[in-house]
């Protein structure tokens, strides 16, 4: 993983889909993410609310869950999940780190998430926030 400057302390964690994405806010203190609503949108109308939540939230840094067969290999939406985050980091300026989220809607229903998508995205965030020093 790319080495996180300690400046950085909160963090807005993003499931993307095709449909839905899924969305938590955690920082580095706690180590924890709290789930938000899910983004119900695509293309213009999706990064309009992305908008708004950094907005909202104002996060030092956007994390991004990419996909991954079991094995590791990538599939087609590793790709798609990579480009989100290129587009993330041009449109908004922030730094956007890639977290291997294999398993993560697995897991968030498997804990009965009311909303697997933010259940998965508070998943992927934790995970990234353990890693940190």
């Amino acid at each position: 993983m790319t080495a996180v400057p300690f400046t950085q302390q909160t963090f807005l964690a993003l499931d993307f889909g095709l449909k839905r994405t899924g969305v938590a806010v955690g920082n580095r203190l706690l180590r924890r993410a709290e789930p938000r609503p899910t983004i119900r949108a695509e293309g213009d109308a999706r990064f309009e609310q992305v908008a708004a939540l950094l907005k909202e939230w104002q996060p030092d840094a956007i994390v991004v869950g990419v996909p991954l067969h079991p094995d590791g290999a990538p599939h087609e939406n590793t790709a798609r999940a990579q480009k989100f985050a290129r587009q993330l980091r041009g449109r908004f300026g922030r730094p956007v780190y890639e977290v291997d989220e294999r398993y993560s809607t697995t897991e968030a229903l498997a804990r009965g998430e009311a909303d697997t998508d933010a259940g998965a995205a508070c998943i992927i965030l934790e995970q990234f926030l353990r890693s940190l020093e």
